[in-house]
Order: C-alpha cells, then sequence, then structure tokens
C-alpha cells in the first residue's frame, strides 16, 4: 500500500499537468509520461518508454495510445516503445479547425519520425493507423525494419458490397450531427467492435469516450469517417506499392470476431504478403491490443526472436 501510494506520489510530481488537464485519466491503467511534439502550431502528444530497437504504435478511430497500454506496459522491457496519439486524439491538441485528411496524419507521422530520426523501426499498426503507417515506411523503407499489422486494411473497398451499403451512411447529413452532438464513435460504435467475451468496463471505456468531452473536439473522428468515403483511391495507392515492402518481415494479429474489419481483409493481406506470419484470435473483435493483451505480446515475442 505504501509503494502504490509513493508511485502516485511521483506520478504525480512528474507529470502533475497530465493529471490537471485529464482529470478523468487512470494513471495506474496509463502509467506513462506524456510528452509533445509540436506540429503544424498544435502539440501531439506520445509516450517513450523503454530502450532497445524501436517500436512504433500508431492506433486508429477512435483510440488512442491508451488501446496499446497493456502491450507497452510488456513489451518496454524488450524494446523502446513509442506510441503517438494523432491531432484531433488522446492527449493531443484538438483544434476546432485542422485539416484532420488522412493523409495529414500520414504527414505528421512522416515529420514525427524524421525529426526523431527513428531507425530500424517496428511499426506496429491498427485500424487507421494501417495505411497511415504503411503510406510512411513507402516513403522511407529504409527505416523500417518490420511491421505488424492488426485489424486494418490497405486498399480501396469501391465495389464490395458490403461497403457500398456502408456509402449511403456515410454520405448522410445526419452523420456530423451523430459524430459531433452525441459522440457517436466512441460512445457506441467502440464498444460494439469488441469481441462477445472482452467487453470492457465501463471505466476503461470512459477512456475512449472522454479525450472527446467537447463538441468542438470530435471533428477527428468524423474526419476519419469521412475518409472512408473520400479516400479510397488513395488507399489503392498504397496497395499498388505493397511490391516495396514485400522484403520486410511482416506479422499479422487478427480478431476473428470482429464485426467492422472482417477476416476476408486478413485474406487479402495474405494474399499480398504471402511470407508473412499470421496469428489469428478466436473470439477477439477489433482490438486485439485491448482484449487479448497476453496473446498479442506473445506473438510479438516470437515474431521479434525470429
Amino acid at each position: 500500500m505504501k509503494y502504490s501510494l509513493l508511485v502516485l506520489f511521483i506520478t504525480l510530481i512528474i507529470n502533475p499537468m497530465a493529471v490537471a488537464q485529464h482529470p478523468w485519466l487512470d494513471k495506474t491503467e496509463y502509467p506513462f509520461t506524456p510528452r509533445k511534439f509540436q506540429i503544424n502550431e498544435h502539440h501531439m502528444n506520445y509516450i517513450d518508454e523503454g530502450e532497445g530497437e524501436v517500436m512504433l504504435f500508431v492506433h486508429g478511430t477512435p483510440s488512442w495510445s491508451f488501446d496499446f497500454r497493456k502491450v507497452i506496459k510488456e513489451l518496454q522491457r524488450d524494446a523502446r516503445c513509442i506510441a503517438i496519439d494523432h491531432i484531433g486524439f488522446g492527449l493531443s491538441d484538438k483544434p476546432k479547425d485542422y485539416d484532420y485528411s488522412t493523409q495529414n496524419h500520414a504527414l505528421t507521422l512522416e515529420q514525427f519520425i524524421v525529426e526523431k530520426d527513428l531507425q530500424n523501426i517496428t511499426l506496429v499498426l491498427h485500424d487507421f493507423g494501417g495505411p497511415i503507417g504503411i503510406a510512411v515506411a513507402l516513403k522511407y523503407p529504409e527505416r523500417v525494419k518490420g511491421i505488424i499489422i492488426l485489424n486494418s486494411w490497405l486498399w480501396s473497398s469501391k465495389g464490395d458490397p458490403e461497403y457500398e451499403k456502408f456509402v449511403k451512411i456515410l454520405r448522410s447529413p445526419l452523420l456530423p450531427f451523430l459524430y459531433r452532438k452525441l459522440n457517436f464513435s466512441p460512445r457506441y460504435i467502440l464498444p460494439k467492435s469488441f469481441g462477445p467475451n472482452n467487453k470492457p468496463e465501463k471505466r476503461i471505456l470512459k477512456h475512449y469516450s472522454k479525450p472527446f468531452s467537447k463538441s468542438s473536439e470530435r471533428n477527428g473522428t468524423l474526419a476519419f469517417a469521412m475518409s472512408l468515403l473520400n479516400d479510397q483511391d488513395w488507399f489503392e495507392t498504397l496497395w499498388e506499392q505493397k511490391e516495396k515492402l514485400l522484403d520486410k518481415p511482416m506479422l499479422f494479429i487478427w480478431g476473428l470476431a470482429d464485426p467492422i474489419i472482417t477476416p476476408k481483409n486478413l485474406e487479402k493481406f495474405k494474399l499480398g504478403f504471402p511470407k508473412a506470419n499470421v496469428y489469428q484470435l478466436e473470439g477477439s473483435g477489433h482490438f486485439p491490443q485491448e482484449e487479448r493483451p497476453e496473446d498479442v505480446v506473445a506473438a510479438i515475442r516470437r515474431f521479434k526472436c525470429n
């Protein structure tokens, strides 16, 4: 008990601003020191834990570096674990007027990697982090040692019957209202994306909704939804360049009970990267790193040892 109180006291002393600005943040769950990277006159939050070869974690929507916390707590013993929060997400700034396009997030990640001079990187990419991270890997393959992808995609979905049905929702004038006024993405979509037996507790779920407490802070999540409507051609250009990365060691970790990015996406990845390692998780939904962190850590360690 005394040790726990001492850890809490040190955390408050070292990082009082994070606690003051984000009173909802459970520092036991997320015991990392937030750091700031200035980009486009705004601050992007990131964490940098451990030593050794770099593992760079890139999240999707509506999440942030918090969803990798359990994995990072373990892997920081083996590697230098860096995880960013895209502008508009997590503990990063959320300007009302900003270019929240997926392409701009990729440019931000690129600038972060270059300015920090990160080399020999193992990318860990989830959801929208997939195309964002791959866009940078295609541009700087010499900086990338390996790639780990969790429940993501890398191509146009045009013509897919499920996507074409979804387009009607994306074009609805009601969608901006749902995202901005009801915080729809973290409050409704995210909880339903987990596997049937892996539903997170309310105290965990609040860490996904609280970063978007104000309607003016929700433009980032809306922009990612609009990216699914507007950026299909850009996704396809990434897929068409995949040969540039065929020599990179690659691991796919996939929650097979994902109702959003289904296993057929994994099958396409396997066809495009036939030498990749594959680790499938029965019963896990869209967030294997949140739902089955022990299995994810074990799969990554096996991959890194090969």
